[in-house]
């Protein structure tokens, strides 16, 4: 079931973000920010989380792309699946349903940056429509030190 994220859901989208970090495809971050810094970096519409069985197992949500007024409708995708539920089409109804509700919100540019050897992460973002735009090389080194590049891929909404 997917719903809106509530802030009592924190410690399970927590989790699965430390998940991430701990593999090292998935952010550059090496520490998980409090909910109070995570809240003020992401949008608060759009947030939703795939809960299953009563628990949350996946959890996506939007940033902006920039402080600049004229790019209100460009924002960065995050999107998170707990590594035991992965493999089961949760990723593609979670990136779907955020598809359809930032489109009916107004934001017509939808970008992720993610590590090129995140290879899951790329099909999924082709799956939902996105495509690659390019990529950086070696932007920055990932927690085990290693210089890592990033594919940019862009899902343009019907609004354009």
């Amino acid at each position: 079931m997917i719903r809106e994220m509530k802030p009592e859901d924190w410690k399970r989208v927590e989790d699965i973000y430390k998940q991430g970090m701990e593999k090292g495809i998935s952010t550059f971050n090496t520490e998980c920010p409090s909910y109070e810094e995570w809240d003020k970096g992401h949008i608060r519409e759009c947030r939703y989380v795939f809960e299953e069985d009563g628990r949350v197992v996946g959890w996506t949500a939007i940033s902006p792309s920039s402080g600049r007024c004229v790019y209100r409708g460009c924002v960065e995708v995050s999107i998170y699946i707990d590594e035991e539920y992965q493999g089961r089409g949760i990723g593609t109804q979670l990136l779907q349903r955020l598809c359809d509700e930032t489109e009916k919100a107004g934001y017509w540019s939808l970008y992720s940056a993610i590590f090129s050897i995140n290879k899951a992460s790329i099909a999924l973002h082709k799956k939902c429509g996105f495509r690659e735009i390019g990529y950086r090389e070696k932007i920055a080194k990932d927690r085990f030190g290693v210089w890592q590049n990033t594919t940019m891929m862009e899902r343009r909404n019907s609004i354009i």
